[in-house]
């Protein structure tokens, strides 16, 4: 089985920058199509968040015009950008997103790793928050089948990746999160957007890893008192590949068009 993962696109209105610098749209498109040309194509493609920049109609019709290009099927949740329930009426034809409440899934029909969508944003905040019932809902979906391979999508990273300006819009009570998911040994790769950037560490009992923006990377700057910035660095999306025996592996993949191949390994 394989999967893509894009992340934190934050798309805009026909014809406006991303903070006035970055074409989102015409990069996410990029990243589309190099999706489609995949071989062999992944089975799903995951989108991790901040579909778009304000959670605005307009914003959202630009998202559905370029993901019906996606070749595909797809499963995505909402960021700190999105508007929760713009979000939810503007992918209405997807029905494994619920009616009401946070925008939790559990996919498990698409191939022998299930996916579960957690949403842990928060309606008006930048933070996300592992609160009761996120906890609760979690617990109860990854004991209905436990020894089933499994991937968690959130947006959120719930740990502190030492770059304070983003950190302190982390996903809160994260310590909840991997107590839960100690339990589970099945529960192979959880996978965050809201980073800009990719990272890796274990958490949980498992491994954790989020994805970088098709936009803009957040400036690696670990000093307590950095001040915010970001760089228009190589896009890049995941690929996790589950094979029987040998688990998952995450590949993170440049978006682009560079020299070669050449004919040596």
């Amino acid at each position: 089985m394989i999967i893509a993962q894009l992340s934190d696109p934050h798309l805009q209105p026909h014809g406006v920058l991303y903070q006035g610098v970055a074409d989102s749209n015409g990069m996410f498109r990029t990243a589309v199509e190099q999706i489609n040309r995949l071989t062999p194509q992944p089975d799903l493609v995951l989108l991790s968040g901040d579909v778009v920049d304000g959670g605005t109609t307009a914003e959202y019709a630009v998202a559905r015009e370029l993901l019906e290009e996606l070749q595909p099927p797809l499963l995505l949740i909402p960021g700190n950008h999105d508007e929760r329930e713009a979000f939810r009426s503007s992918f209405a034809d997807h029905d494994y997103l619920p009616a009401t409440g946070p925008l939790h899934f559990n996919v498990r029909n698409r191939g022998p790793v299930r996916v579960i969508g957690l949403d842990v944003t928060i309606p008006g905040h930048h933070h996300g928050d592992m609160d009761d019932a996120a906890a609760a809902w979690l617990e109860e979906t990854l004991a209905s089948e436990p020894a089933r391979p499994t991937l968690i999508m959130m947006h959120q990273h719930p740990f502190l990746s030492g770059i304070p300006y983003i950190d302190t819009y982390c996903c809160r009570r994260g310590e909840r999160l991997a107590a839960i998911v100690g339990k589970y040994p099945a529960v192979e790769r959880i996978v965050c957007g809201h980073i800009h950037r990719f990272m890796q560490l274990r958490f949980g009992g498992t491994l954790l890893c989020t994805a970088p923006s098709t936009t803009t990377a957040i400036a690696l700057r670990l000093q307590p008192d950095a001040v915010p910035a970001s760089h228009i660095e190589p896009p890049a999306f995941l690929l996790h590949h589950w094979a029987a025996g040998n688990g998952l592996i995450t590949h993170m993949v440049p978006i682009g068009t560079f020299a070669g191949p050449f004919p040596f390994a």
